[in-house]
């Protein structure tokens, strides 16, 4: 029985990464130490996040969530539209080949990390000028414990004031729609399917783990299926 609660393919490359509940509450606690301890932020702060699914987007979500942070998520979706005039962020998490694209404008940040999303975490081989490599920087507050105060319903979740109980309940009511339940495997094409909502939060939320695919190689779908018991599609 597979017990990784996430689990991450590229087909471009080969790589495969999985990390069960515990793996994943390991990054994210030091997530969440390296935003709370070592930047200083604190509950109310704000994260721009302009990452792909991906197991390192979800420790930056959950730690982010965890440390009491709100969150702005920006897909590459949204890329060459309207600069984000909202609310000043703390902190931007942001993938590699966006910094610097002609098709983008991240927003600035006292604090701002680049993703490579090199496999297993390894670290970033070119890391922009004013931004620091994530995983490494992570990885130095591995084993921190998880923050011990927890998250409040009422408190916001979003930039824009959603709570963390509105957008619960937005998260059950998509796995609901989508019929994901408890025990479910649910494989995700991450090129269909941006927002966190959708791939981390619906799935955790009704106790399903997640299977996501980048660069999807539709001639392998039928072994994925079997080989990871995938029982729900996204």
């Amino acid at each position: 029985m597979n017990d990784q609660l996430i689990t991450y393919y590229d087909d471009a490359t080969g790589e495969r990464t999985g990390l069960t509940a515990a793996e994943l509450g390991v990054w994210v606690a030091a997530t969440a130490a390296l935003l709370s301890g070592e930047c200083g932020l604190r509950r109310g702060s704000r994260a721009g996040v302009l990452l792909p699914p991906h197991w390192q987007t979800a420790a930056v979500l959950l730690g982010a969530w965890a440390a009491g942070i709100e969150v702005s998520f920006r897909g590459w979706g949204a890329a060459g539209l309207d600069p984000d005039t909202g609310p000043a962020l703390d902190v931007t998490f942001v993938e590699r080949r966006r910094v610097g694209s002609w098709l983008e404008d991240v927003p600035p940040a006292p604090y701002q990390f680049v993703l490579g999303l090199a496999p297993g975490g390894a670290p970033s081989p070119d890391v922009p000028h004013g931004y620091r490599d994530f995983p490494p920087a992570a990885r130095a507050h591995l084993g921190t414990p998880p923050p011990s105060d927890g998250v409040a319903v009422g408190e916001a979740a979003t930039v824009d004031g959603t709570t963390f109980g509105e957008y619960g309940a937005a998260a059950a009511a998509v796995a609901g729609a989508r019929g994901i339940a408890a025990g479910d495997r649910v494989l995700v094409d991450t090129a269909a399917c941006e927002e966190p909502l959708i791939w981390l939060m619906a799935p955790l939320t009704a106790g399903a783990s997640i299977v996501l695919c980048s660069n999807m190689d539709r001639s392998r779908w039928d072994d994925r299926i079997t080989s990871e018991g995938i029982t729900r599609f996204l």
